[in-house]
């Protein structure tokens, strides 16, 4: 894979005309680095936020051992590229035939529920030829906990509630060779109070149930920073977690658990596109909805940008020149023609910015790249590698100088 020092570096070799994925391994990597050794237990990609596998190996070579699989096409993917990592299945609604070959094929052994139903279905799945139950299952029962405190709620679809939690529990807990208890307190949590309240609820559940509990983990949500969500340090998210974690009543020897997906992911991509058309403040560009911009369209977020000019202002300059230092709104729509192919932002970029010019877009590797499909035949992208750092970081201690808000021009 080519690597160039910058966006600016990109379209000056490359004037690409179809969207580039930057990619930045050094800051995948130092995230890995930091959860690997910060986090006061165990911490498992979750592989659906981005399903690289060059990213699955990065993560790998710097502590992540671990990894949160939630469909059996990411078990084989991962098992491929990592043949000795731990694959723990979470999605708790899974095929029986998922659940078998994930079992007898690719040896995992941890596998999530919120119904007795799943539970059933698992053992099933996994007994030997003679019909008896495997005893090296290690079961997580999902809790649902609120998602209050989250920028995307993952409340509704998952999780046993409250008063159901207890016989579920302690029906597991006989079964199971090792018995965690787990949830999710929705994606981008802004405040590590939002682990807090989960926390008590599994409190009183594991209460309720009376029953030996080996493993909590408390899912996704650590946050990234992004336009108008900057978040507290994630430190400040370990220390609470640590501390409320460790009065639990739980086994003496329980671990601790957690599943970043954004957190570990999100400063690995950013994505260089070309503006075809303007009409007033709507730029037409070559990525979008259907690409790895769908989170800006149906959920509206505003993602950092910078803007990399065709032209500098002066002649004998190199590409990437400042066009115009005042800023405004701009809205994007995107290559299909599709109406819903459309991003209101407001994404802020120089006033002059015009067709030919090129615009990257920030902190895409969470639920970027992973979510492109080839619409409208459109999709297509080449990938290289930048040594820049990414717009903004939770793991450097300041922000890109060159960015203010969601706005900066690359000179």
């Amino acid at each position: 894979m080519h690597q160039y020092q910058d966006a600016s570096a990109v379209a000056r070799a490359l004037a690409p005309d179809e969207p580039v994925i930057l990619n930045r391994s050094h800051a995948a990597a130092r995230a890995a680095r930091f959860f690997a050794t910060k986090f006061p237990g165990k911490a498992l990609y979750a592989v659906k936020a981005n399903p690289s596998p060059d990213l699955v190996r990065i993560l790998w070579d710097n502590g992540i051992s671990h990894y949160d699989v939630a469909s059996i096409a990411e078990v084989r993917m991962v098992r491929g590229v990592l043949p000795e990592a731990v694959l723990c299945f979470m999605h708790p609604v899974k095929t029986a035939s998922a659940i078998r070959e994930a079992y007898f094929q690719h040896g995992v052994r941890t596998f999530s529920l919120d119904t007795r139903e799943e539970l059933e279905k698992i053992l099933a799945a996994t007994a030997g030829p003679d019909g008896a139950y495997a005893t090296d299952l290690r079961l997580c029962v999902r809790l649902r906990v609120s998602s209050e405190y989250s920028e995307l709620s993952l409340a509704s679809k998952f999780g046993v509630d409250l008063a159901d939690a207890g016989p579920l529990l302690q029906v597991t807990r006989q079964v199971a060779d090792w018995l965690g208890v787990c949830f999710h307190v929705g994606s981008q949590a802004m405040t590590p109070f939002a682990y807090v309240q989960a926390l008590e609820r599994a409190r009183a559940a594991i209460a309720d149930a009376g029953v030996v509990i080996d493993m909590i983990d408390v899912g996704g949500g650590f946050p990234s920073s992004y336009p108008g969500m900057e978040p507290p340090p994630l430190e400040d998210y370990f220390a609470v977690i640590h501390r409320h974690f460790e009065a639990l009543p739980i086994a003496y020897n329980a671990e601790l658990w957690c599943e970043p997906g954004r957190a570990l992911s999100a400063e690995y991509n950013s994505l260089l596109v070309k503006v075809e058309k303007r009409r007033g403040a709507e730029l037409y560009i070559n990525d979008g909805a259907y690409g790895a911009l769908y989170d800006a369209a149906h959920i509206a977020w505003r993602f950092p940008v910078r803007h990399v000019a065709r032209e500098s202002s002066n002649d004998n300059a190199a590409l990437g020149g400042t066009v115009s230092s005042e800023v405004q709104g701009f809205s994007f729509y995107g290559p299909t023609c599709d109406d819903a192919d459309f991003m209101e932002g407001p994404f802020m970029l120089p006033a002059g910015i015009k067709p030919g010019d090129w615009i990257e877009i920030g902190m895409l590797g969470a639920y970027g790249a992973a979510m492109r499909t080839a619409f409208n035949g459109f999709g297509a992208s080449q990938a290289v590698t930048v040594t820049d750092e990414p717009m903004a970081s939770l793991y450097t201690g300041r922000k890109d100088p060159r960015v203010s808000d969601n706005v900066v021009s690359l000179r």
